[in-house]
Order: structure tokens, then C-alpha cells, then sequence
């Protein structure tokens, strides 16, 4: 990824720099971040999107919502710094990396509560800092696992984005396929369009394409029947929140395509970092789901695409039972077969 999807320029006097994702791939334009409530617009719009990336949003944006803090007391200080994360975490609950992230935030300012509050603001931005270098190797690591499972002349299927546009430097699904093609491997990729948003069209082949893969752009409703005519070898997606049991959210439409990969034969792979599994839900039916506005289907970018007035439902994610799931590939290795069992073998 030759981009950086989101960063920190300067120092604690500094900004959040972001990629506006909402524009691409017609137009790559910048969104300079100086105080919480604009990354948390940046959030909510979709202008950064992607679990890891949204982890690493938030942990910045807690950067910027407190660094201009009156408190003259640490106990003054924690208890601005809760109130930006909790304003922070109302942008959207179900990727668990951002509440992964602010609550390193909120861990980091109680570790430090003995020195002053300008030092402990110090530490939330080098604590930020660090979550986006630990990204960069967990991607990497990431890459490296998967790619063990692709052969070369391999077809994969992806639904929704999963790359370095998701995170702060390599991807997740996509750092499989990167992996892969840098060390030799000839694949070709089937990336779903990604309804309403087209994320899968906009995004995903945008990145293959800049790194030189073979990337083929299909409709949602086009998966299964590709499955079928054998010209799919794996399907590989991304996580936004990981159950204990293994049953796994993603972008809405990716239960579908599990659903269609069992029948057909296909493994499914799901690619994430630890960061993105929430041991303390047993099942995925706990795990909340975001619910998006209904212009988003209703005037798609801007154009009226039903009636005025039309009611609409619009799930932004669904989950994917573990039984549907061949292996989740993560920074610590492969879960083979995700259950409770497997699941905390690895995870510990």
C-alpha cells in the first residue's frame, strides 16, 4: 500500500491525516483531522471505514479530544479523556477495534496517572502511535499466514474491502492476496461490487489494480453463480467483531457468500487481527449491528434510485455462523475449523 490511509503529522501540537474514502477512486483527496468531532463525522460518513483503520481513528481522535484539557489533576484529566471516548464510540458500535483502541486509550492515561497531566497527554499520543506500528506488522503477519494457503493460479473471491485502505498499511483479506502475488504466485480476483456503497467496486479493485493483480469486478448477486461454474478456488473477507464460538460480522452480504461457498464447495477464509475478536460474546447474535441511513439505498451517490418515501432496511453488517467459516487467518497463525475450543487455543 504506497499510501497512508490514515496517520499523525507533527506532534502533539499536530493533526490527524486521513484518506477520504467516500471519493475514491475518482478523485484521492485528504481530510485534515484537529478536533474529535471532525473524526468522528470521518467515522460516521464512511470517509475512513475498515475495522483496524477505525481502531486507529479513534485512538488518534482521543488524541485530539484531549489535548486540550483544563484539568489541572490526572482524576480531572481521565475523566475528560472518558467523556471523548464515549462520545467517540457512538460513531459506530460494531467494530470492536474501536473500542479495542479507546480502551488502550483510557488504560494508557490510568497507567500514567501519577505524572503530570501534560506527560499523560503525551502518552496518549505516543500509545496511538504505537497501536498504528503494531497494525502495520499484524498486517504483514497477517499476509504471511494466509498466503500459506494459496496456490498459484488460484481464483479468490473477495466481498466488500479488506486492504490497506482498511487499516494502516497492508489489509487483512487483501494482505493475503498482496502476500501471495509478491512471492510469485499468479491469482486472479473476483471482488463483489459491495451493495450500497460499493466499497468492492470503488475501493477493492482500486488496490488490486494499483498493485498489479488480476482483478475481475462482479455483482453481488454474480458470486454464487461464478462458484458454480468453477471459477472460484477460496473466498477471503475481512471481520469487523469475531465471537468466541468463531461466528464472525462483516459487511452486509457476506453471510450470503459463506452460505453460497458451502454449498459449492468453496473454502471460506475469514482474515482479521486479534484485536477484532470479542471473547466476552459466546455467539454472534450478540454482536450489535449497525443500521446505516436510507438514502444510502434510496439515492445511492447522490441520484434517486427508488420512490420518495419507499420504507427501506438497511443492516450495515451481517454474521456469519462459525459452521460456514473454513479458517480464520490472524497475526498469531490460522484457527482451522473455528469453535470456542480452537478459538481460545489461539487466542489465549
Amino acid at each position: 500500500m504506497p499510501l497512508a490511509t490514515i496517520e499523525w503529522v507533527g506532534d502533539l501540537s499536530g493533526r490527524a491525516r486521513l484518506i477520504d474514502q467516500t471519493l475514491l477512486p475518482a478523485e484521492l483527496k485528504y481530510i485534515e483531522c484537529e478536533d474529535a468531532e471532525t473524526m468522528w463525522h470521518a467515522i460516521k460518513r464512511l470517509a475512513v471505514r475498515g475495522a483496524p483503520a477505525i481502531g486507529i481513528a479513534g485512538a488518534l481522535g482521543t488524541v485530539l479530544g484531549v489535548r486540550a484539557s483544563k484539568a489541572a489533576t490526572a482524576d480531572e484529566f481521565v475523566k475528560d479523556l472518558k467523556r471523548v471516548t464515549d462520545y467517540l464510540g457512538s460513531s459506530r458500535p460494531t467494530a470492536v477495534n474501536l473500542f479495542w483502541a479507546l480502551d488502550r486509550m483510557n488504560a494508557t492515561a490510568r497507567r500514567n496517572a501519577l505524572l503530570p497531566v501534560a506527560k499523560i497527554k503525551q502518552s496518549l499520543l505516543d500509545e496511538a502511535l504505537r497501536i498504528i506500528e503494531e497494525d502495520k506488522a499484524v498486517c504483514r503477519d497477517i499476509g504471511r499466514h494466509g498466503a500459506t494457503l494459496i496456490k498459484d493460479g488460484f481464483s479468490i473471491l473477495t466481498h466488500c474491502n479488506a486492504g490497506g485502505l482498511a487499516t494502516a498499511d497492508y489489509g487483512t483479506a487483501l494482505a493475503v492476496m498482496f502476500a501471495a502475488h509478491e512471492q510469485g504466485r499468479r491469482i486472479r480476483v473476483y471482488a463483489d461490487e459491495t451493495r450500497p456503497l460499493l466499497q468492492g467496486a470503488r475501493l477493492t479493485t482500486w488496490e488490486l489494480m494499483q498493485a498489479g493483480i488480476d482483478v475481475t469486478l462482479i455483482c453481488d448477486n454474480m458470486a454464487g453463480f461464478v462458484m458454480k461454474q468453477g471459477k472460484v478456488n477460496c473466498v477471503i473477507v475481512g471481520a469487523d467483531r469475531i465471537a468466541a464460538n468463531g461466528d464472525t460480522a462483516n459487511k452486509i452480504g457476506t453471510y450470503s457468500v459463506a452460505v453460497l461457498a458451502k454449498e459449492n464447495g468453496v473454502p471460506f477464509y475469514v482474515a482479521a487481527p486479534v484485536s477484532t475478536f470479542d471473547l466476552s460474546l459466546p455467539s454472534g447474535d450478540l454482536i450489535p449491528i449497525e443500521e446505516r441511513g436510507s438514502e444510502e439505498i434510496t439515492e445511492g451517490f447522490g441520484k434517486r434510485l427508488a420512490p420518495a418515501g419507499v420504507k427501506t432496511y438497511s443492516p450495515a453488517f451481517d454474521v456469519t455462523p462459525a459452521k460456514y467459516i473454513t479458517a480464520i487467518i490472524t497475526e498469531k497463525g490460522i484457527i482451522q475449523k473455528p469453535d470456542v475450543k480452537s478459538v481460545r487455543q489461539l487466542i489465549g
